[in-house]
């Protein structure tokens, strides 16, 4: 075994639905802890996956994903050699670790931030070096680049960032590309971008054909609502495409997944109302802090990082009212899922009452 492995603590997955609302003994749990899509997913995918042949389970999958690969070049004017697919983005996480990383080597991160970075950085015996946001959760650029040494063959930007779900502009993420050398690579996770409020002009997609140590993220698990079909992408420059493709797996997107993903990419309208009542709901949440007096992070994302002074007693109070938050991000932290407006409107009035309950006592 590993050296690196052997004292490694593994990410914890949400439990089922069914398995926790039966443990918690009551009829309706949401979940807004995992930073699902509320509004499922297209129904256009339903149609196409009850479409496909049958006859073709005992058939391999297309392995470049030839129609996906083209309909994602278009829609986001890329070269489809540029484009790798991986199960999720978990997996393409695991491959830029394998591919870019040796024991001893560094990696850079601006914290809190996604902790799958972290583990796969341990999986391969690399250092995790983290820069602390400032004040308001944005990133210390500044910081970042200070932390730089020979050493450090990654540093990763989640934009918009889990779990604070603040984002940086564009230009400031290319002028610090700028000053980072070539032998750094530079990730950009663009999981949530869909959600921002000024995405095209926040993306940072065209970067890898400027810079050969740009590597940008994208994934069918948020506003296109495909979570359980496990399907992602990274765009990569000319010089690195090539190695991405021989590290991953031959058929690791398997074809019901194609399918799918291939239908989510036509159903324009499904993420544009998606995006749109995600926006509207979280304007609700803006505004119902500002009027309780709570400290929260401004979000481009489809969730809220929020103080709270008893946060994880606020956190059991609302799980045994049907609702689960996320926990354990930072001390005296919660990260809360964008639900749909009626469940906003549910569990805003928990939470004023439990502080009206608070303050009396």
């Amino acid at each position: 075994m590993k050296e690196s492995v052997r004292q490694l603590q593994p990410y914890v997955p949400e439990k089922p639905l069914a398995t926790l609302q039966q443990e918690l003994g009551i009829a309706r749990l949401v979940r807004l802890s995992a930073n699902e899509n509320p509004y499922g997913t297209s129904p256009k995918v339903a149609e196409a996956v009850k479409a496909w042949d049958f006859n073709e389970s005992n058939r391999y999958p297309d392995g470049d994903a030839t129609a996906l690969r083209q309909a994602v070049a278009q829609q986001q004017s890329v070269d489809p050699d540029q484009l790798v697919f991986s199960v999720g983005l978990d997996e393409m996480i695991a491959m830029v670790s394998r591919t870019f990383l040796s024991a001893g080597d560094q990696v850079l991160v601006s914290a809190p931030t996604f902790s799958e970075y972290a583990l796969h950085a341990e999986i391969e015996g690399a250092k995790l070096v983290s820069v602390p946001t400032l004040p308001n959760d944005q990133v210390d650029f500044d910081g970042l680049l200070a932390a730089i040494t020979p050493a450090v063959k990654m540093v990763w930007l989640c934009n918009p960032n889990n779990p604070t779900g603040t984002s940086e502009p564009l230009a400031k993420i290319e002028w610090f590309i700028q000053q980072v050398p070539a032998t750094t690579m530079v990730l950009i996770d663009e999981a949530y971008i869909d959600f921002a409020k000024n995405a095209a002009t926040l993306t940072a997609m065209q970067l890898p054909a400027k810079y050969d140590n740009v590597v940008v993220m994208r994934t069918f698990s948020k506003a296109y609502g495909l979570a359980n079909f496990r399907i992602g992408y990274g765009i990569f420059s000319k010089a690195y495409a090539p190695t991405m493709q021989a590290v991953r797996l031959p058929y690791n997107v398997n074809a019901i997944t194609q399918v799918a993903a291939l239908a989510a990419v036509k159903d324009t309208s499904f993420v544009r109302q998606t995006v749109m009542k995600n926006a509207a709901e979280r304007q609700a949440w803006s505004t119902f802090f500002d009027q309780q007096g709570i400290r929260y992070d401004q979000s481009d994302a489809n969730f809220i990082f929020f103080a709270y002074p008893e946060a994880t007693a606020l956190a059991d109070a609302l799980l045994h009212h049907g609702y689960s938050l996320r926990t354990g991000l930072r001390d005296g932290w919660l990260r809360m899922t964008i639900g749909t407006a009626a469940d906003g409107q549910d569990l805003r009035k928990l939470i004023a009452a439990y502080q009206a309950k608070s303050a009396r006592h």
